[in-house]
């Protein structure tokens, strides 16, 4: 008889990592997580030495819904001998690198992760209601899950805007033409890009700056020029005050859900800043090299643009000398003018996009009318309720989604989905303010926090 699992994730990032820890001590609860990748790894191609989370150490996999978790950032500290390191060093703020080495520490001692197995299909048995998953392994075999509820937790793909992916493919195909990368491949490719003599990078938020500020200390009158062309009104920094923070909450969540989808779009596009930015500290420390480069009148070879936008794209494999050039033609959203700039390399910080996996049935995940994922309030996403949907889900919950701090939080409500309880209580009430007004507003109207499912396993 085919083993029947209570929950199944289809991908292992930071989110389905926090759910399977979380999983681990239930002893109601089988479960089993899927990814084609031979182990964890995240963002390798931006583990830049120095870098920082933007959210604090207690932002890990399971803190915010079980303190007393083994698998607490603080835990493998202690397992490590560097908690008092980390104490001492007064940083809210873990490494990029060690924030990696944290969930690498945590996938391995979870024995329900299984790697190198690409999942191909996911439907539904209609007369049982499980769901029926299929993985590839590495040898072209196939492999067979049935399970309760599944969680999708893919992540996101980098995304480049048409000018710069159809300039990507034709210096792909030049052998003479330099990089033109995303900013998700950038180490791997610092050396060409360095070697070039001249970058631009485009994009706007954490992943722009920290490429900028990381090229910005190899430039040299004569040598490495890097520019930074951002569409954005200014090189605006992360907002994280207190009451700003009160939005990554259930409260907002459920008023941003009430919303009506067009007004959430507005407020999606608006509210980027608030997770999208840069930190205030790289800001100041880019300005801070930027002054230290130019003391006594040296020139730093670099341009700084903001509100602009690259409206197109070309490689001139004539160039300067001969050396072939990328032609970005450039437009300022305030002048309405456009002008060519030219550059050898290009690295895109130009963020990331999500949709319904290709593997996924047709008509097992809701649709809204836009053709995105539908992800009710309580992270269900169709299939009867048993399909979820974590990290992906920023039009329909805000700025909650790529929230690392609130993965625990809706962890906590899927299980409570799996299971028929509370496993771990959900807080349902966090901020002091209030979203829209005391009443009749959509945030008092309904409930703070999906209730435990009727769905049963």
């Amino acid at each position: 008889m085919t083993r029947t699992y209570d929950v199944l994730g289809v991908g292992i990032g930071p989110f389905n990592l926090g759910l399977a820890a979380l999983a681990d001590p239930l002893g109601d609860v089988d479960a089993v997580f899927l990814d084609r990748r031979d182990g964890f790894s995240w963002h390798p191609g931006m583990m830049l030495e120095g870098a920082t989370i933007q959210v604090p150490f207690l932002a890990d996999l399971v803190t915010m819904a079980d303190p007393t978790s083994p698998y607490s950032f603080l835990a493998f500290l202690k397992a490590t001998g560097r908690l008092y390191p980390f104490y001492i060093r007064e940083s809210f703020y873990p490494l990029r690198a060690e924030y990696d080495q944290y969930c690498r520490w945590v996938a391995e001692r979870l024995t329900t992760l299984r790697w190198g197995r690409e999942v191909t299909a996911v439907a539904r048995d209609e007369g049982s209601g499980d769901l029926v998953v299929t993985a590839r392994l590495a040898d072209g075999s196939d492999e067979t899950y049935r399970a309760r509820h599944v969680v999708l937790g893919v992540g996101t793909t980098p995304q480049l805007p048409g000018p710069l992916a159809a300039l990507a493919a034709e210096a792909a195909q030049d052998p003479g033409a330099g990089p033109v990368v995303h900013s998700a491949d950038y180490l791997p490719h610092r050396d060409a890009l360095a070697a070039s003599g001249a970058v631009t990078v485009v994009g706007s938020g954490q992943s722009a700056a920290e490429v900028y500020r990381d090229l910005l200390e190899d430039t040299t009158p004569g040598g490495l020029r890097v520019d930074w062309v951002t569409r954005s009104p200014r090189f605006f920094p992360m907002e994280y005050t207190k009451l700003t923070l009160e939005m990554t909450s259930p409260e907002y969540t459920d008023h941003y859900r009430a919303l009506p989808p067009e007004l959430r779009e507005i407020l999606g596009r608006e509210q980027r800043g608030l997770y999208k930015g840069i930190s205030g500290d790289l800001v100041d420390d880019i300005y801070d090299t930027l002054y230290r480069k130019s003391a006594l009148g040296r020139q730093v070879p670099t341009t700084l643009l903001s509100d602009t936008e690259v409206v197109a794209a070309r490689f001139d494999p004539e160039g300067a000398g001969g050396a072939g050039e990328h032609v970005l033609t450039l437009r300022h959203g305030q002048l309405g003018t456009t002008a060519e700039h030219r550059t050898r390399a290009v690295v895109a910080a130009t963020g990331y996009g999500s949709g319904v996996p290709g593997f996924v049935a047709p008509g097992l995940v809701d649709l809204d009318e836009l053709g995105r994922v539908d992800v009710a309030r309580d992270y269900t996403a169709g299939a009867g309720g048993r399909l979820h949907v974590g990290g992906t889900e920023a039009h329909t919950h805000g700025v909650t989604a790529p929230d690392l701090g609130f993965a625990p939080w809706r962890n906590s409500v899927i299980l409570a989905q799996v299971t028929g309880r509370e496993p771990y209580p959900i807080e349902r009430r966090i901020a002091f303010q209030t979203f829209g007004l005391p009443d009749g507003a959509p945030s008092a109207a309904r409930p703070a926090a999906p209730r435990t499912s009727e769905v049963a396993r």
